[in-house]
């Protein structure tokens, strides 16, 4: 299988919810409809996450009506995967075709790494596709390609000030996403309306705004590919 066909899935560590002591960790829908789609169209994925091990799902949006959601909680082997992500260290950047950030508030706290920055720098160096949805593009905050943001100059997009308002979490993140997107250079734009998908399509950077965001980012890096 060439280095195009295979995908990774990066998913947050982190499962708590700033001081609420509440619980969050990676959004279902967002790891569920990406791999949904990315296996469909035959690619191998690689789960990843910033510690490695067993990743926290979030305690919300596990809807088992939702079959790819159904799917991806009962296929033993993603079950396996999810339970052992990959350290984005150990992960060949050149044997990726793609990496996709998925959401969930956990990534909040955790996907502003430098492994994480380097694994997607790597990935766009080499001719690959950077993707992330709803609060997955954190991970692309510190990216640098050539001495400037990724994002700078290119549309963008990822979950609202006015969604993180919505859910009541404005004072809860360590930073708003929608602002530092901007301030890293990002021509971020959004939905009409709150919790409507959203894909901002730029030079082999596919970002989605919200949970509604993630199939149609899927498709376009599949595409991509192509």
């Amino acid at each position: 299988m060439s280095h195009a066909s295979r995908l990774a899935i990066v998913l947050t560590s982190h499962d708590q919810l700033g001081t609420t002591g509440k619980k969050t960790g990676y959004y279902l829908p967002e790891a569920a409809h990406a791999w949904a789609v990315f296996t469909a169209a035959g690619h191998e994925v690689v789960f990843v996450s910033p510690r490695g091990g067993a990743a926290p799902l979030d305690p919300g949006g596990q809807d088992r009506a939702d079959a790819d959601n159904a799917r991806f909680l009962d296929d033993p082997a993603v079950r396996a995967a999810v339970a052992a992500t990959q350290r984005a260290e150990a992960i060949d950047p050149a044997s990726l075709g793609a990496v996709f950030f998925a959401g969930g508030h956990g990534t909040m706290w955790d996907f502003r790494a430098p492994a994480l920055a380097a694994l997607a720098a790597g990935v766009w160096t080499r001719g690959g596709i950077v993707a992330a949805v709803c609060h997955g593009p954190a991970a692309l905050v510190d990216v640098e390609v050539a001495g400037r943001p990724l994002v700078a100059g290119q549309p963008v997009t990822g979950f609202s000030n006015l969604e993180e308002e919505a859910v009541g979490l404005t004072g809860v993140v360590p930073y708003l996403l929608e602002d530092v997107l901007v301030a890293r250079g990002g021509r971020y734009s959004r939905a009409d309306a709150p919790w409507a998908a959203h894909v901002a399509i730029g030079e082999r950077l596919v970002t989605g705004q919200n949970p509604a965001s993630t199939r149609g980012v899927a498709e376009a890096v599949v595409r991509g590919l192509r």
